[in-house]
């Protein structure tokens, strides 16, 4: 072994060199060979070990194999027995040079530790990418998981390099380390929240890639587009990202349209308020006019026969309308809405339809449309129910009512400038 750290020493003693100087030629000499030695190695396995990884992802059926390619696995694995090797050349190359035989192995072992975890994050984005290929996964916050593991990898690498360079034994850099554990816990306590946050948007099934959520507080109004760590990020309907604390999702209130959308149609509730003023008993000529409106016409029949010959059992004295039972233009107009609604097209007839009254309030009577359009869609939504309430509010007057709307001189100037 002796011969081979000294390979070159002798020949230069041989053409009368000094010895200092026959030594450090030794070591470039034996450098340069070892370089050239190493960069050969790690050439030929890199080609001999991709060259055959591809022929067996090109025959098996998964595509996890097809991903390790994609992320480098077998380029960056293969590196590391040129490690070795340098390993094993540095005694041999800095034999008569202690001091730098010490500080290059230092070195090149914690360049092996950085490989190492280089390594392991590409495997663990390979297995990141292929769960997100399988539908059950694709829509779980994989990217948390997969950052936590990394955090305690880069942790084992930073003290692995730690050890390497101040050469002190593993155990009393952990007692060193929980005597400072309350300052790390400082320090990383955005990591845990996030790291516990996580856990418990995956486990209660919160929030998924791919929901629509809004969330008020952070201005968010779109869908989740990654779950990690640290942030949720969500892409809002006017394509701007919106970053969340992961943490917020459970301390703090946030609304998940995924029920809406697993669901049969999307909720219309909406109220248009008639004046309490317009509201009044139907005469027998105005309940024949009304009678014209196809929707409410057999009703209106019905209900009036049911109504004469109640009045007229009990001998009750209609020349006021107010005594008996009377048929009012409010509650025509409210089933004439009901009927509508039924008939529309865009509404899901499986799902609630009802037209109801609110509490009468200081502006008027709520009537208040509640159902749910068969088209999800937001654009087609927003159309559904602008159809609706454009021939609901055109109707109104039919029925001798009057919507309520502020009077144009209790609107402020500014805004009576911008109505001319």
């Amino acid at each position: 072994m002796d011969n081979l750290h000294h390979l070159f020493y002798n020949y230069f003693i041989e053409l009368s060199l000094s010895e200092i100087r026959a030594r450090y030629l030794n070591m470039i000499v034996l450098l340069i060979i070892s370089l050239i030695i190493i960069s050969i190695i790690d050439l030929a396995i890199n080609k001999i070990s991709l060259n055959f990884f591809h022929k067996i992802a090109e025959k098996t059926k998964s595509n996890f194999d097809d991903i390790l390619i994609e992320n480098n696995f077998f380029k960056k694995i293969a590196h590391i027995v040129p490690f070795f090797v340098a390993l094993y050349l540095i005694p041999i190359i800095f034999t008569d040079f202690d001091t730098t035989e010490i500080i290059i192995s230092k070195i090149v072992k914690v360049v092996y530790v950085i490989l190492i975890i280089i390594v392991i994050k590409s495997a663990l984005n390979s297995v990141k990418d292929y769960f997100r290929t399988l539908p059950r996964l694709k829509d779980k916050p994989i990217e948390s998981f997969i950052q936590v593991i990394m955090i305690f990898v880069w942790i084992a690498g930073l003290i692995s390099i730690i050890v390497i360079i101040n050469g002190a034994e593993i155990w009393k850099f952990f007692t060193a380390l929980g005597a400072a554990s309350a300052v790390l816990l400082l320090v990383f306590k955005d990591t845990i929240l996030g790291f516990v946050a996580s856990i418990q948007v995956s486990i209660n099934d919160m929030v998924r890639i791919g929901d629509w959520i809004t969330f008020e507080k952070y201005g968010a109004d779109g869908n989740v587009t990654e779950i990690n760590l640290a942030t949720v990020k969500v892409q809002n309907f006017d394509k701007t990202i919106t970053t969340i604390p992961t943490y917020a999702l459970i301390s703090d209130s946030f609304k998940n349209w995924r029920g809406m959308e697993s669901s049969g149609g999307r909720r219309i509730k909406r109220a248009v308020i008639i004046k309490l003023n317009s509201v009044k008993y139907l005469s027998k000529d105005e309940v024949i006019k009304l009678k014209k409106i196809e929707l409410v016409s057999a009703y209106l029949k019905n209900r009036s026969e049911d109504i004469d010959k109640y009045n007229t059992n009990n001998n009750f004295n209609k020349d006021l309308l107010i005594n008996g039972r009377n048929l009012t233009n409010i509650g025509v107009f409210r089933k004439y809405v009901e009927t509508y609604i039924e008939n529309h097209s865009g509404i899901n007839k499986d799902m609630m339809i009802m037209t109801r009254h609110l509490a009468p309030t200081t502006q008027g009577l709520p009537i208040e449309i509640y159902a749910f359009s068969s088209d999800k869609r937001w654009q087609n939504y927003e159309y559904i129910m602008a159809d609706i309430f454009d021939h609901i509010i055109a109707a109104v007057p039919y029925f001798g009512l009057e919507i309520f709307e502020l009077p144009t001189d209790l609107i402020p100037l500014s805004d009576t400038n911008l109505m001319k």
